[in-house]
């Protein structure tokens, strides 16, 4: 197919490209189907599913097949290739779907991989339709269902730590046989350790007492121990998470890999922190969260079953999750700007001052006044009285 370009506008140019990505995801999933099953397999009618990430997504209609497949699948397209030693998203997304896929249904917490090949970087997944994600449940009105699907979430987060627990070898084999780099744990944690209290002092004028400064590479150390290991989506966000009649089901794995569940679980204490418009849940919710997440993954790591571990890991976890985002957005954040209640000033405000009162309770009282005093210059930078807003289901 040719485009002609020269008398069209940049959004005719855009629509154009678009088109022609739809096109060469569609004839990329026809030619592993058909690999894979040995026999002609027609995709009709594809959808736009307007992937954030570098793949072109796509929803598309089985038109004719010898064989028993569902009515619809959904291709995801990536056409282009990771420079040398950089991670290849394919890679990490087709590997953490064969994982998934190996193991009984019951203990799927994604769609099932149908097919895929290195060659077109293309994977094909069962369509699990048009159900809402969390993202959706958290914007509507219904407080209730908003609270079912988080506690679902929760839940189909333990069964996921749980369920890919013992697998960091065949994940990591898997990942070879596709020539995705295996490589070791993230370092931007001990980084984020090493650069935090610079900033901090620079920006807010608050200085970072050595005994935080330890208490925070020992989080980042944590982060990285042999304990505790299990498959993670890496990019908790709502928007990433179907709910369905079965539970919670996770997407976009992109960045899927093994590592400390406990990074995972600072999502429960500090709901959704790495997503660019995490909000607030009402008080007691994350809570009954980690209840939900420790009720599937107590059997296969019995200490977590402890009150007090439990707690000083998520304080861990907690401290690392608010050290990163603060290192990460904090040099994005211009003074002098009236900011609202939805914005990420008004989100590292709240995150420092929650992760004060749990400092308090933890018994770790210079964690707690060092968290108190980068809430107080933030609040004294960007509003006083500044606070995250609730998710719209609970406003």
């Amino acid at each position: 197919m040719t485009v002609d370009t020269s008398a069209a506008d940049d959004s005719t140019f855009g629509a154009g490209a678009e088109l022609l990505a739809i096109e060469a995801a569609l004839a990329a999933g026809e030619a592993v189907l058909s690999q894979r099953f040995g026999s002609a397999i027609t995709l009709v009618d594809p959808e736009d599913l307007d992937g954030s990430g570098p793949a072109t997504v796509v929803r598309a209609k089985v038109a004719t097949s010898p064989f028993d497949l569902p009515r619809t699948l959904v291709i995801k397209h990536y056409p282009g290739t990771p420079g040398p030693g950089q991670p290849d998203p394919f890679a990490q997304e087709a590997v953490s779907y064969q994982l998934f896929t190996a193991l009984p249904p019951e203990e799927r917490m994604c769609p099932e991989l149908v097919a895929h090949d290195g060659r077109e970087r293309v994977l094909v997944i069962d369509d699990l339709g048009h159900a809402p994600t969390l993202r959706d449940k958290l914007r509507t009105p219904d407080a209730r269902a908003a609270e079912t699907a988080l506690l679902s979430w929760a839940r189909s987060l333990g069964r996921l730590h749980a369920s890919t627990a013992s697998r960091e070898a065949d994940f990591n084999a898997l990942l070879r046989r596709l020539g995705g780099p295996v490589g070791g744990d993230d370092s931007s944690p001990l980084t984020a350790c090493a650069q935090l209290p610079a900033l901090l002092e620079k920006t807010l004028g608050v200085g970072t007492h050595e005994r935080v400064r330890a208490a925070a590479e020992r989080a980042a150390e944590h982060a990285r121990s042999a304990c505790y290991r299990a498959f993670s989506p890496v990019d908790l966000w709502p928007d990433n998470n179907l709910v369905t009649s079965s539970g919670v089901r996770f997407l976009d794995f992109e960045r899927g890999r093994v590592r400390s569940a406990l990074v995972d679980a600072a999502h429960l204490r500090v709901p959704f922190v790495t997503s660019p418009d995490a909000l607030a849940l009402p008080a007691g919710m994350s809570e009954a969260m980690v209840a939900a997440w420790r009720a599937e993954i107590a059997e296969i790591w019995p200490s977590l079953a402890d009150d007090e571990a439990l707690s000083a890991y998520l304080l861990d976890s907690q401290l690392l999750g608010v050290w990163m985002v603060t290192w990460e957005l904090l040099p994005k954040l211009p003074a002098g700007t009236t900011a609202g209640p939805t914005s990420r000033s008004a989100a590292l405000i709240t995150w420092w001052s929650d992760l004060a009162a749990h400092a308090d309770r933890g018994g770790q009282d210079e964690l707690a006044a060092h968290a108190r005093d980068v809430a107080a210059a933030l609040e004294a930078r960007y509003g006083q009285g500044l606070e995250l807003a609730l998710y719209p289901a609970f406003r």
